[in-house]
């Protein structure tokens, strides 16, 4: 991806913020910087950097259960935070920020004078090629002060005193961050998507985990299970209920937030209760995946048996059945139960495994009080 250029700057030095990348900590760092300047400061501490980090982190650590990278940081004070304050996934960012502003954990301080220990310094690696191994190499104040003696950096360090440092953005780079922040923002997030892959790569949809997900829609689905409910009465597959046109709800089997897709497979009729019970977890598989395979057998055998469900069917595939093959394999004609339950093992197997080497727990339907995480 190129980056805007600029006659009063080296933005080739820019394009090389991300060279090497062995941690994700540079990455939200400099995105953090990014989303300040909406502020209209030029001078931010290091405390409310992190704090952003944090924030931006918050969602795809504690809803979707990306890795972060080996032993990280950023991905643990999340993690503490999740657990200290049981603060949902959707929490509203400024009120993470807020939290942040105001807590004296002694852990949640710890770790984030952990994350400003390298990254506000060797970030500006690629712009200063001379300083070598030993030069980075040693402490934080005495790094500060050489790198405030070098010229044309992003920015320079005073008030340094631990979070409460300050750093200045250079005026030029301060124009030109705010002129191309759109496409800069797009870079980042490039290289967040790439680096995130690696670190997670059987988890699908990376580009869709980096930030709270949009509306889904599923509009043609819920149309489409009214329609088959009207002809033949359907139980929901984890408590045996009867389900209703009016209580109908559509499930994802294994959740959204992993999958980050509207797949027709994985999607199935339940409750309002129930889906909502269920949330995010993953449903016993022993338990409910061969009830899950006899209700989308039900579905197929319908859409064959009637020609106004088969054209509604066709209406859902386009937009919920985007792999060809995967079309065929499962929704051709004249297969058996035995056959369709093998196909559908087959595509929903390895998502839902992956899922749960991901972090995702195991869920049971008892009622809706005391369900079940195993």
């Amino acid at each position: 991806m190129q980056l805007p250029y600029s006659p009063q700057l080296n933005i080739e030095y820019l394009g090389r913020l991300f060279d090497n990348t062995s941690e994700c900590y540079k990455l939200f760092w400099f995105q953090a910087i990014l989303t300040k300047l909406d502020t209209g400061r030029d001078t931010f501490t290091y405390e409310e950097l992190v704090d952003e980090m944090i924030a931006a982190a918050w969602y795809m650590v504690t809803e979707y259960h990306l890795n972060l990278g080996p032993k990280d940081n950023l991905e643990a004070v999340v993690k503490y935070i999740s657990e200290a304050t049981h603060f949902k996934p959707s929490e509203k960012k400024q009120v993470i920020v807020e939290y942040l502003r105001a807590c004296e954990d002694r852990e949640v301080l710890r770790l984030k004078k952990i994350l400003i220990k390298n990254v506000p310094y060797r970030i500006h690696a690629p712009f200063i090629p001379k300083f070598t191994g030993p030069a980075w190499n040693v402490s934080e104040r005495r790094l500060a002060e050489e790198l405030n003696e070098q010229k044309r950096l992003m920015y320079y360090y005073s008030a340094f005193n631990g979070l409460e440092t300050e750093i200045r953005l250079e005026p030029d780079w301060m124009v030109y961050l705010n002129r191309n922040k759109e496409i800069i923002m797009g870079w980042i997030q490039y290289k967040m998507i790439t680096y995130l892959q690696k670190r997670n790569p059987s988890v699908p949809g990376i580009s869709d985990k980096l930030s709270p997900p949009r509306e889904r829609k599923l509009t043609k689905v819920i149309k489409y299970w009214r329609m088959l409910i009207e002809l033949q009465p359907v139980h929901e597959i984890y408590h045996n209920e009867l389900i209703t046109t009016s209580d109908l709800s559509i499930d994802h089997f294994v959740p959204w937030s992993y999958v980050a897709h509207d797949e027709f497979w994985n999607l199935h009729p339940t409750t309002k209760r129930i889906n909502s019970s269920k949330s995010n977890h993953l449903p016993d598989w022993e338990l409910y995946f061969p009830l899950l395979a006899e209700q989308e057998y039900f579905s197929y055998r319908m859409l064959w048996q009637y020609e106004r469900i088969r054209k509604e069917f066709r209406s859902c595939a386009e937009d919920h059945l985007n792999n060809s093959e995967v079309a065929y394999r499962l929704y051709r004609e004249n297969q058996s139960m035995e056959v369709f339950r093998e196909q559908l093992k087959e595509v929903v197997s390895p998502v839902y495994e992956s899922a749960r080497s991901s972090g995702f727990s195991n869920w049971v339907y008892t009622d809706e009080s005391n369900d079940r995480i195993l």
